[in-house]
């Protein structure tokens, strides 16, 4: 019976709609604009109903079918069957799927190597470095007679540290050709291709307390360096250092960090 009303109303909606065509197509040519755009919004009214009653029926919940209970048994089974939604439930594979979507959408965000630099060097803005031991795998000037030769791993970090800092690298040497090799060591490796490092930027001395002076002349906001004695005497006026050490000493200043390389700091290792 609800079939044969729906059928009815539906030729009634078709015979509105013919009617409605023929009136429009006789009465277009002496109607106003805004007549025919009331009589347009009316027939598109009539059509999204038609439509929406046209849906086919299978969209409309659908109900399980009442299991006969077999004898023997008490019937727990099929009026729990009866109680389940059939529609509704996402799979569990779609269900992991947008909860995975949620999760990497709400992940933090890893900062880059250089956001990382800047928080780690506090903002500072000047910044001076011991190269042995620290930027060179040479760790005596005796071995600068021989060879230099850039750390790689630590050559990434260096490099960002460039970007934002005034940079100077310092080195005691025991002669001119060792300042060649370290030079040639840093140009190779691309050191001064990133902009803010130049040659000039390079300072040489022979002795561990021209070292010092050139600190002190220079006044980074961070020094980097490995002989803890140049660490002690400059605690009192650099705003940070760091002393880069095998072992872990004593922290002897609140100024003052220390770590097993440069890279290591930055976390990069």
């Amino acid at each position: 019976m609800a079939d044969s009303f729906k059928d009815d109303f539906l030729q009634l909606i078709k015979r509105i709609g013919a009617f409605l065509t023929l009136k429009i197509s006789n009465l277009f040519q002496t109607l106003d604009s805004r007549s025919v755009g009331v009589i347009a919004g009316l027939a598109f009214a009539i059509v999204f109903t038609w439509r929406i009653l046209r849906s086919p029926s299978g969209s409309q919940r659908r109900h399980p079918k009442r299991q006969a209970v077999t004898p023997g048994s008490s019937g727990v089974s099929s009026h729990f069957s009866e109680n389940i939604p059939t529609s509704g439930v996402s799979p569990p594979s779609e269900d992991s799927s947008a909860q995975n979507v949620i999760d990497e959408f709400f992940q933090p965000v890893k900062p880059t190597l250089g956001q990382i630099v800047r928080q780690r060097l506090s903002e500072g803005r000047k910044v001076t470095c011991q190269l042995l031991g620290v930027i060179l795998e040479e760790t005596s000037p005796e071995e600068l007679q021989k060879q230099a030769t850039v750390r790689s791993s630590v050559l990434e970090v260096l490099l960002e540290i460039t970007k934002f800092c005034d940079l100077y690298l310092m080195e005691r040497v025991l002669d001119d050709e060792s300042e060649k090799k370290v030079l040639l060591a840093l140009e190779d490796a691309g050191v001064f291709t990133s902009g803010g490092m130049v040659k000039d930027k390079v300072l040489f001395c022979s002795t561990e307390n021209g070292r010092t002076s050139f600190v002190r002349q220079l006044e980074p906001d961070w020094h980097i360096d490995s002989n803890p004695e140049i660490i002690f005497q400059l605690a009192r006026f650099i705003k940070y250092e760091l002393h880069i050490t095998p072992t872990k000493p004593e922290r002897t200043a609140m100024n003052v960090f220390s770590s097993t390389s440069l890279e290591q700091f930055f976390g990069t290792v």
